[in-house]
């Protein structure tokens, strides 16, 4: 429940935008409802006779299609049952929850949260969850299902808002989704587009670019965020959200000798199954390592990399066994099951989510809407004559703009970069420089847009707190560290700029041509 007492224009701000967001529908049926606009604006567009031209692909026209002719109506009907498979977060949500789950179930989790909550100085919890958030973007989107949950439970353990300890865990997962201190699946996914679409202004640039281009900035970029982050934790969210009236608490007492028993033999098994997991790299012949090679591009784009999702619900499925086991929770085979299943079942609203919201993100995609929104954000960019700061200032509000319509990163870099680095080195800009500028863009506004694939995620895990947790209260909570995290990120940009330091190895701000 948020706290009674509003104080100050920003606040005011907030509630009119829980307010306001809380008027929608329920997730499910704002993801219906969404799918069918995006049908009817398919047709009525289309019939207009809208045409872009395809970015990167001279002379090829693109036209928004229509999905309520025969053809389009063919699409829904035989797509619907791929469109509900393929949404992104269903396989990777469900297979992490599978260990997860039993983790928590079994009682691992509460354990070891509680040893660590009352080993840990208080004051260094807030900044080591958004830590751990942003750095979790190397598992790629594991994060998401992992942190917020169990930031929840951290800060419910402390007596503070669990609200806000999910709040901060997901600002750190997705709003510092771009940066990191190590390279991670984000980078190359990203940096291959960006090089092709170099290439289409200036190839021997392009051959001259590699995917670290923006190391330099994301490393610097952690410790910021960790520590505007925790302000915008602790002196915004959590007065907003005052005290927690729920019934759901966790218990501080200490430990019992059976539970660090089983802690031991737990951390034991997550170690073992960690040395298996490098094993399965590191050797020579590896199965998953891939291509021979130590180039860092090589072993991010292993497939190593490609299954870090199983690895990780491995490696919490494993311990909470062993946990289970020697501190009697699990006595036989059907123990495990029934745990396995009350964790399935207790994802039963996601699942169903995910059919509408599946549904939603295909008709946009296949109706080519997207990339025509795209198009005319760069005429509009290009139209209004801008230059140097207010240029890129522009040009991260545009790419903001554009990710509050298109959730996937890569879909939307896919069809931004053959547009806007070409425009941006034309006039004067690194294609690293147009890339990191996208990037702040696109992780600060991931939390506040609903169609983010992992927005209704999150706002399960949230219910689970308050059950009248709506898209509107979820938005107004995750605003404050949009707006610090722009702002302060923007901030440190523009004095990379002004300084002239490389954004990664051999990636200067400017281009000269």
């Amino acid at each position: 429940m948020m706290a009674k007492e509003r104080r100050g224009f920003f606040q005011r701000f907030l509630d009119m935008i829980e307010r306001t967001g809380n008027r929608l529908p329920h997730p499910i049926t704002l993801f219906a409802m969404l799918a069918g606009i995006v049908l009817v604006l398919s047709a009525l567009i289309s019939w207009t006779g809208v045409t872009v031209e395809h970015p990167g692909e001279e002379g090829e026209m693109v036209s928004v299609q229509n999905l309520l002719n025969a053809e389009g109506v063919e699409y829904i009907f035989t797509s619907m049952v791929d469109n509900f498979i393929g949404f992104a977060p269903l396989g990777v949500v469900l297979a992490t929850m599978l260990g997860i789950g039993l983790a928590e179930r079994t009682g691992l989790i509460s354990a070891v949260l509680r040893g660590f909550v009352l080993s840990v100085p208080q004051k260094l919890i807030t900044g080591g969850l958004i830590f751990a958030g942003i750095m979790s973007s190397v598992a790629s989107d594991a994060g998401y299902v992992v942190l917020p949950p169990l930031g929840a439970v951290i800060f419910a353990a402390l007596g503070r808002h669990p609200l806000a300890g999910l709040a901060a865990a997901f600002a750190g997962v997705s709003a510092g989704f771009s940066a990191n201190l190590f390279l991670s699946a984000t980078d190359p996914m990203l940096g291959e587009l960006t090089i092709n679409a170099a290439a289409i202004i200036d190839e021997g640039y392009a051959e001259t670019m590699n995917i670290a281009m923006n190391y330099y900035f994301i490393v610097a970029s952690v410790f910021l965020l960790t520590i505007v982050g925790s302000i915008v934790t602790e002196k915004v969210v959590e007065p907003r959200l005052g005290t927690y009236e729920g019934d759901y608490k966790e218990d501080l007492n200490g430990l019992e000798p059976i539970e660090r028993k089983g802690i031991i033999w737990a951390v034991t098994a997550m170690g073992l199954g960690f040395v298996g997991a490098v094993l399965l790299v590191a050797l020579p012949n590896a199965p998953l390592r891939g291509d021979e090679g130590d180039t860092v591009q090589q072993i991010i784009q292993s497939p190593f990399m490609a299954s870090l999702v199983p690895i990780i619900a491995l490696l919490f499925f494993i311990p909470g066994l062993v946990y289970g086991i020697v501190t009697k929770n699990i006595t036989n085979d059907k123990d495990v099951a029934h745990q396995l299943s009350d964790t399935m079942a207790s994802m039963g609203m996601f699942i169903v989510l995910a059919f509408t919201a599946g549904q939603f993100v295909a008709y946009f995609s296949e109706s080519n809407m997207g990339l025509v929104l795209g198009v005319y954000g760069a005429e509009f960019l290009e139209a209004a004559n801008l230059t140097g700061i207010p240029l890129i200032l522009g040009f991260i509000v545009v790419a903001g703009f554009i990710n509050l319509f298109v959730g996937s990163a890569s879909a939307k870099w896919a069809m931004m970069a053959p547009v806007f680095v070409p425009i941006m080195m034309q006039l004067g800009y690194s294609p690293e420089m147009t890339q990191m500028a996208y990037r702040i863009a696109d992780s600060t506004t991931n939390i506040i847009t609903p169609l983010m694939t992992y927005f209704a995620v999150i706002i399960a895990f949230a219910q689970k707190y308050d059950k009248n947790m709506g898209i509107g209260t979820m938005i107004s909570v995750m605003f404050p560290f949009t707006v610090w995290f722009s702002i302060a990120w923007t901030i440190m940009l523009i004095i990379w700029m002004l300084l002239g330091l490389p954004l990664g190895p051999g990636s200067p701000i400017e281009y000269t041509g």
